[in-house]
């Protein structure tokens, strides 16, 4: 009994059904049971219609393709795993540091309430007001002029209970005309860990932050 050559769309489909099983199936055994496959082939081809050079190449050369993709998948996961390893270590380097995202708050540690803030445009005066949970003014920094950017402060609580500090206010002018400001939220890192392959801190506040959204690590 004689046996076609394999066409194209017969070599896809292999090729597809050894891509979906990429995850469990070794690259070598792949082409070792194409290769049986392709000398089967062979042995069982029409004398009287023999598979050309041009067949044959183009087989070898598909094969040689998914099993190098396979091989390269491997190494990916290989790289990626390394990479997560190396991330987690790095990120527990960040325990006990101060992060700082998008939002308005402060961190208190040691009798000092600390802060940050983004100023549009440079400004002769800045203030900072520290204010309360219902918006009451616990105390201020006069700050003098300042460049535009990203700022930082502190301001002792004295006597001021620390849960009460709520959130900031910034005052900023520059020739008498009020300069745009930004609050900015300033915590401490209490924990990290490893969440869908993202690194993801969790703050003094309960708050769990993502890698990609601290503006700056102090």
């Amino acid at each position: 009994m004689y046996m076609t050559p394999l066409s194209n769309s017969e070599i896809d489909a292999y090729n597809a059904r050894g891509g979906a099983q990429a995850d469990s199936t070794d690259p070598k055994a792949a082409q070792d049971r194409f290769l049986k496959l392709f000398v089967a082939q062979l042995s069982n081809q029409d004398p009287l219609n023999p598979m050309d050079n041009a067949q044959m190449t183009t087989q070898m050369a598909q094969i040689n393709t998914v099993t190098g993709i396979q091989q390269v998948n491997e190494t990916l996961k290989g790289l990626a795993a390394q990479a997560s390893v190396l991330q987690s270590m790095q990120g527990a380097s960040l325990v006990g540091r101060q992060i700082i995202t998008q939002g308005n708050s402060l961190s208190v540690n040691d009798g000092t309430a600390s802060g940050s803030f983004n100023l549009n445009a440079p400004a002769d005066s800045v203030r900072v007001d520290v204010l309360g949970p219902a918006g009451e003014l616990l105390g201020s920094v006069n700050l003098g002029a300042r460049s535009a950017g990203m700022h930082n402060f502190e301001w002792p609580i004295g006597s001021v209970d620390p849960s009460r500090i709520s959130s900031l206010q910034i005052n900023a002018t520059s020739g008498g005309q009020g300069v745009a400001a930004i609050p900015l939220a300033r915590q401490r890192v209490d924990s990290v860990g490893m969440v869908d392959g993202t690194l993801r801190m969790r703050t003094e506040s309960g708050l769990t932050v993502s890698y990609d959204q601290v503006l700056a690590f102090l």
